[in-house]
Formats: structure tokens, sequence, C-alpha cells
């Protein structure tokens, strides 16, 4: 083709194009509106009344049109909800919650959170799945099978406004903690709950990511929420999530989720992880004790004889500080001799307590102590000096400088207590200067090493 030819009809495309798209700019107003249609007529029962219908085990066939409407709550649009759909009630103050089954993806495309919604449940199935009412075709395998994709707009269908689907703004209900939403009313409703924040342990000592990931592919994985109130709740998130691997935020606040249940366990479920917003300070459950009378000295011994009461946990001089688990050091006698002990055992779940003593490392020389393990499977001491640790502060954030090598830490009886013996000596770097702490670990689990530590006569000169 000739060159100039060619550039000529570029040319006159290009301006064909521009006055194209300059006339639908400027006509925009005069498109004919869109059609809106409802596909099926106005509901003939409540949700709350086809719901009742749901036998607490098993399922029920609908045979004839029973047509309620619903605005969904969930969202597969960041990959977290599978195949499913779920919706209640009301945009606000709902009354009921429900679940469809749809072997459908990208359902937020054509039903996004706020679209109101219809259902004509003839032919489906409605029954009670693994602790869950749910609505689903009729499957040889499952109770509650999935609407197979292609017939999924023949049962559900978007509500015009007039011009197009109705979208309404959500509004979750508010609950006062977790335990609240740990309730059957509540499932697949969108509730939203203050003053809460992940367990430690998943945030120390590794920041964890919303998922787990599996030579690199992301699996189902449960992080563990806690509020103020002493509350905890699983929050589930698929291997699917696009965000999965953000950190988990470390700090406290406000989280907005669709209650459900698997069996008996409560597995909360958010959208996206701006479900959450945690920019407030942690609060800590199992505070640090003690801690009021401290002063950095280099020549002492603690043998606790000076304190009293049954297990008692706070010691003014020293602080008592539990990060993982609600266990403290406690005061124990035995044959008339005081000591501090601590154990994983008859516990649930992992346990990280430090036990703190402030030492002015400029004129001090060395460390010792005596120790006793009981029902030994495992060593969880570990001793630490540290500079940089404020009293009563977050000891995660402090500077520890491992020193157990410097101690004998002898094997106890797996079934009965040994005694307390000394554990050698440790002399301190003379680097090491200015105020600080000698910290005492215990690191163990209900389903790791759960050994007893008694610790005694913790002498620095």
């Amino acid at each position: 083709m000739n060159i100039k030819k060619y550039l000529s009809l570029v040319t006159g495309a290009a301006f064909a194009a521009a006055s194209i798209t300059s006339c639908v700019q400027k006509d925009d107003w005069d498109t004919p509106p869109i059609k809106c249609e409802n596909k099926f007529p106005a509901a003939t029962i409540s949700m709350a009344d086809f719901k009742a219908q749901a036998p607490s085990s098993g399922f029920v066939l609908i045979t004839t049109d029973q047509i309620f409407d619903g605005y969904v709550v969930s969202s597969d649009e960041n990959g977290n909800f599978y195949k499913t759909i779920s919706f209640q009630d009301s945009p606000d103050n709902p009354t009921v919650g429900l679940q469809i089954e749809v072997d459908k993806s990208s359902n937020y495309a054509d039903f996004p959170v706020g679209a109101h919604i219809r259902i004509n449940a003839k032919g489906l199935r409605v029954g009670t799945d693994r602790g869950v009412v749910k609505i689903g075709s009729v499957d040889p395998t499952y109770a509650i099978g999935r609407i197979p994709s292609s017939l999924v707009s023949r049962y559900v269908a978007g509500v015009c406004n007039g011009n197009g689907l109705e979208v309404v703004n959500i509004k979750p209900v508010e609950l006062p903690n977790l335990a609240a939403a740990k309730s059957e009313q509540y499932i697949n409703m969108l509730v939203k709950v203050p003053n809460v924040q992940f367990a430690l342990g998943d945030l120390y000592p590794v920041n964890k990511a919303y998922i787990d990931y599996v030579a690199g592919a992301g699996t189902d994985t449960d992080r563990n929420l806690e509020d103020s109130a002493g509350g905890t709740v699983t929050l589930r998130n698929s291997g699917f999530f696009s965000e999965g691997s953000k950190l988990l935020p470390k700090g406290n606040g406000d989280i907005t989720f669709v209650v459900s249940r698997y069996n008996s366990t409560w597995q909360m479920l958010i959208r996206k992880t701006s479900d959450l917003s945690f920019a407030g300070t942690r609060v800590d459950a199992t505070p640090p004790k003690g801690g009021t009378d401290i002063q950095y000295l280099s020549n002492f011994i603690e043998t606790f004889e000076s304190y009293s009461g049954t297990n008692l946990e706070i010691y003014p001089k020293y602080v008592n500080d539990p990060v993982l688990g609600n266990r403290y050091w406690q005061l124990k006698t035995f044959s008339g001799n005081k000591y501090i002990q601590l154990g994983a055992n008859s516990g649930s779940g992992s346990y990280l307590t430090y036990f703190a003593v402030p030492v002015n490392f400029t004129a001090a020389n060395s460390l010792k102590f005596d120790v006793n393990l009981g029902y030994d499977n495992g060593k969880p001491l570990k001793v630490y000096t540290t500079t940089d640790y404020t009293p009563l502060g977050d000891i995660t954030n402090a500077t520890l400088k491992d020193i157990t090598a410097s101690f004998v830490i002898p094997d106890g009886p797996a079934s009965a207590y040994g005694t307390l013996t000394p554990a050698g000596q440790h002399n301190f770097d003379p680097a090491l200067t200015g105020n600080g702490f000698v910290i005492f670990e215990y690191s163990g689990s209900s389903g790791g090493i759960t050994t007893t530590v008694q610790i005694d006569n913790i002498q620095v000169q």
C-alpha cells in the first residue's frame, strides 16, 4: 500500500474515533436509560419464615414457589469466600442470615456487597450443614449441593431500583465483644466488634501474615482474635485470599466480619483487610505485675523468704510478665523453703513468661541462681541480659542477650521433682555497663515442653 494512502486512512480513522468519543462525552445525557425488570415477582415469604423450615439436621426440598428478599454481605472479590454468598434480611437491624451454595466464582461482579437479591427456592434444598443453615441444589453426594453455574440465575436475581441493580449500604450489627458474636442468631450476618486485636502468639516472636504459604501456595489459615473482655475467636482466611501475604496488624481496634461456624467451631470471615481498623494501642490481657520498687543493685541475693501468700505473683522489686498465655511466676513453698515456679502442665496453648531482675551492670560482676526441674520433658528456661528494657513496658521490644550457655540446667525426673541445685555462674561482660536487667524466660506449651521450673537464691555480686 502506498505510504501516503496508508497515513491518510489512519488519520481518517483517528479523527472518526475522536468524533465518536467527543459525541459520547457531550451527549451522554441523552443515552437511553437501561431497562430494569425484576425476574421474580414480590416476595411471598419472609426470610425468617423460610429459614425456620430448616430441620436441626438434614434438609427439606422446597417444592413450591417460595420467594424472599435478602441483602448480600459477603464478597469473593478478594478470594476469602469460596462459591458461597452470605446474605441477611435487612441492610440494618437484620433478624436472620442465610448462605447459598453456588458452583460459580466472581459472584461479587453480579451481586456486590449491599446488593438487593430475590430468591425463588423452588427446587432447592434448605438444611443445616456443619452448623450453618444453607440453601443449595439437590446433590447425590452432599446434603446441600452447589447450584451449577448455568442454573444460578434460575434461583437468584437482583432486585431493580428503576435503573439497575439496587445496591444499598450495609450497616453492621454492632456487638459489645467477641463472645456476643458467637451466637447462632448472627450466623451469616455482618457484625462489628470493638476493642479487638490479634493474639500475641500470631505477632511474636514472628509477625505472621493473614495466611500461611506452603511451597509458595496459600493454605486455609486460622488466626486468633481476642478482645478486652477476655473473649477469643478464630479468624478464618482462605488460601486464595489475595491479601493473604499482608502482615497482621499489631494494634487494637474495630473489626467487621461475617459470622460463620464449622460444626461447633466459630470461624469469622472478613471480605478484605480494610474490614479491620487496628490503629489503636494494644490491650494487654495479662499485664506485667510488680515493678513498683525497682532498685538497680550490684550486690544482693534474693531468697524469696521475705514474701508471703499462696501463689503470690506480685514482687515489687521485680517484673513478672506473661507475654504469651496467662501464667505468672508464682511463689511456692516446700519443706519451709520459698522459691518461684512456673510450668505448662494442664494448660492450653503457648506460654512465654519473663521474670525481670534489675541490676547495676557497671558495678556488678556475676550472676548465680539455684534451679530445679520437675516433670521434665524439655528445657523451657533461658536467661538473658538487657539494658534497653523499660520496666512494665513491652518486653518484646527489648534487646536480649542470651547467657543461658553459662549455666548448667540439670535434668529433672519425668514424673516428679528433683531438688534445687546451683546452676553455676555467669561473669558479666566488662563492656556491659549501666542499669539493666537479668531476664529469666519460661517458654513452653500444652502440646510441647511442659516442664515445671523452680528458681531460688538469685545472687548478683
